[in-house]
C-alpha cells in the first residue's frame, strides 16, 4: 500500500485509535487520556493539512478495501469531501479542549471521549466515503456512537431523548439503506461520481428514480433536521454542550446535509435532477424548513432550544442552494456548510459556559451577563450577527451568493425566503444581545461557580474566542485569493460541466 492509498486509512485511525484505547482508561487517569484526545485531534488536523496540499498538487489519495464481491470500502479524497473533512477535522479540535475543561471532574469521562473519538472517526468516514455503501457504513456507524453521548447524564430526560434520536435516525437510516440496495440493483453501482452514474439509464425507470430519490432525502432529511422529520434534534439538548455543538455543527446534522449534497451531485448528477423535476420539490421543502425554524426560535425561553431551532433553519440553507440548482446558488449553499458550522459552535460553547460558570439556561436569566462575562459574549455577539448576515461577517456571503443565485437562476421567491429569515433572525437573536448588554444584572446569578474575577475557564473560554474570530477571519477573507469561496466554486464548476 503507497502514501496516496494509505492516508485516508490514516485520517480515519488517527481518531479511532485513540477512541478505543481510551475506552480501557481508568478514570483517574486524566493526563493520559486528555494526552491521547489532543494527540489524535492535532494528528487529524495535520494528516488532513498534508492531505490537502497534496491534492492541490495533483496528489490522488484512494484506499480501496474488498466488503463484498463487487462491493468495496471506499476512501477517497476529491474537493468536496475536503470541504467537510477540513471542517470537522479543525472543530473537532477546538471541541476536544472545550469538552477536557467541562468535563473536568465528571464522572464516566473515559466512556464519553471514548465515543466522542469514535464519533469523530464517523464524520470522517463520511466526508471521504467514495461510494454510496461506503457512506452508509459511515452514517450509520455515527448513529450508533452518538447515542451514549446523547444519553451521557443518565438521568431519564437524556434516556427519553436518546430513544427517540434512535427511532428517527435508524428510520432514516432503513430508507437510506433501501434506497441504496435498490440503486446498485438498477445501475449495478454506487460509486460516486461527478455527474452521478444514474443518467444513461432507460428512460423508462425515471419514476422508479424519482421515487428511489425522494426516500434517500426522507432518510437524509431526518439527521439534516428537516421538517417534519427534526423532533429528535430539540429532545437532543439534554446533551452535555460538547455534544449540543458535535450535533450541530461538526457531526450529525451535516452529516445528513452532506449526504443530500452528495446524493444530489455524485448520484443523481445536477443536471440529470433537474431534467427530473427533483430540485424544485428540494428547495420548496428546504425554504419551509428555514421559516418554520426562525418562527419557533422566537417563542423559546431556554438558550439552547432556542439554538436548537435556528439549526433547523440555519442547516436548510444549504439545501436551499443545491435546490435551487444554479452555480452561484450552490456555492452560497456550500460555503454555508462552512459558516454554519463555525457560526454554530461558537453559539453552543458560549451557550455552554453561561451554564456551567452561572447556571444561566434561559434566555430570562441572561439580564447584564455581558458584563460579568464579557469575553464569552462578545464571542456570542459575533456569532448571532453572523447568523443574522450582517457584513463583513461569513454569513453574510452565505446569504449573499444564496441570493445572487437565486435571481440568476429565476428564482426570485427564494430572495423573500432569504430576507423573512434574516428578519426573524434578528427578532430571536438581538433580544439576547440587548438583553445581556443593557438590561441591568441580578443581584445573584441562578448557580455562579466561578467566583471572583475570573470569567470562566480558560480552557471553556479560548475556544469560542477561537472560532468567533474564524468568523470574522472567514467572511473578510472571502474575496482573497485561495478563499472558501474560491475552493467552493472549483467544486461547484466540477460537478456542472461535463
Amino acid at each position: 500500500m503507497n502514501w496516496g492509498e494509505a492516508l485516508p486509512l490514516l485520517v480515519v485511525g488517527s481518531s479511532l485509535v485513540p477512541g478505543l484505547v481510551i475506552f480501557f482508561l481508568p478514570e483517574e487517569r486524566v493526563a493520559t487520556r486528555t494526552t491521547l484526545n489532543l494527540a489524535g485531534a492535532v494528528v487529524k488536523l495535520l494528516l488532513v493539512g498534508v492531505m490537502f496540499f497534496g491534492l492541490l498538487n495533483g496528489q490522488q489519495y484512494q484506499t480501496r478495501l474488498p466488503l463484498l464481491p463487487g462491493i468495496e470500502l471506499v476512501l477517497s479524497a476529491e474537493p468536496l469531501s475536503m470541504l467537510f473533512l477540513s471542517l470537522s477535522a479543525a472543530l473537532w479540535l477546538v471541541t476536544t479542549v472545550y469538552a477536557i475543561g467541562y468535563l473536568e471532574g465528571s464522572p464516566y469521562r473515559s466512556r464519553f471521549f471514548g465515543f466522542f473519538s469514535v464519533c469523530v472517526t464517523a464524520t470522517v468516514g463520511v466526508a471521504l466515503a467514495g461510494n454510496l455503501v461506503t457512506f452508509l457504513l459511515f452514517y450509520e456507524l455515527l448513529t450508533l456512537c452518538t447515542y451514549p453521548l446523547i444519553v451521557h447524564r443518565g438521568t431519564e430526560m437524556a434516556k427519553r431523548a436518546g430513544r427517540d434520536y434512535l427511532v428517527y435516525t435508524l428510520g432514516g437510516g432503513a430508507l437510506l439503506l433501501l434506497s441504496t440496495v435498490w440503486l446498485h440493483t438498477l445501475s449495478g453501482t454506487t460509486e460516486f461520481r461527478a455527474h452521478g452514474f444514474l443518467s444513461g439509464l432507460d428512460a423508462s425507470l425515471h419514476p422508479t428514480l424519482m421515487l428511489i430519490f425522494v426516500l434517500c432525502i426522507a432518510g437524509l432529511g431526518v439527521k439534516a433536521a428537516l421538517v417534519p422529520l427534526h423532533g429528535w434534534l430539540l429532545k437532543a439538548m439534554v446533551a452535555p454542550a460538547p455534544v449540543s455543538a458535535l450535533l450541530h455543527a461538526v457531526a450529525v446534522v451535516k452529516a445528513g446535509a452532506f449526504g443530500i449534497i452528495r446524493i444530489v451531485y455524485d448520484v443523481y448528477g445536477i443536471e440529470f435532477s433537474q431534467s427530473l423535476g427533483l430540485t424544485l420539490p428540494l428547495a420548496v421543502v428546504a425554504a419551509v424548513t428555514i421559516l418554520y425554524g426562525s418562527f419557533r426560535a422566537l417563542f423559546q425561553d431556554e438558550l439552547k432550544r432556542r439554538l436548537a431551532f435556528s439549526t433547523v433553519s440555519q442547516v436548510a440553507y444549504i439545501i436551499l442552494g443545491i435546490g435551487v440548482a444554479g452555480p452561484v446558488a450552490a456555492t452560497g449553499g456550500l460555503i454555508h456548510l462552512v459558516h454554519q458550522g463555525v457560526q454554530k459552535i461558537t453559539l453552543f460553547l458560549c451557550a455552554g459556559n453561561l451554564a456551567e460558570t452561572l447556571g444561566i439556561h434561559r434566555v430570562s436569566e441572561m439580564n447584564g451577563v455581558g458584563r460579568r462575562m464579557p469575553w464569552t459574549m462578545a464571542a456570542f455577539t459575533v456569532g448571532v450577527f453572523g447568523m443574522i448576515g450582517a457584513p463583513p461577517l461569513a454569513g453574510f456571503f452565505s446569504k449573499w451568493y444564496l441570493g445572487m443565485g437565486a435571481l440568476a437562476s429565476d428564482q426570485g421567491w427564494v430572495v423573500w425566503i432569504l430576507a423573512g429569515s434574516s428578519l426573524l433572525n434578528a427578532a430571536y437573536f438581538l433580544p439576547i444581545l440587548y438583553a445581556a448588554w443593557f438590561e441591568p444584572a441580578p443581584t445573584r446569578w441562578p448557580d455562579e461557580r466561578c467566583l471572583g474575577q475570573q470569567e470562566t475557564a480558560w480552557m471553556l473560554l479560548i475556544p469560542p474566542l477561537i472560532t468567533a474570530t474564524t468568523v470574522v477571519v472567514l467572511g473578510l477573507w472571502a474575496s482573497a485569493p485561495f478563499s472558501l469561496v474560491e475552493w467552493v466554486s472549483l467544486i461547484v464548476s466540477r460537478a456542472g460541466s461535463e
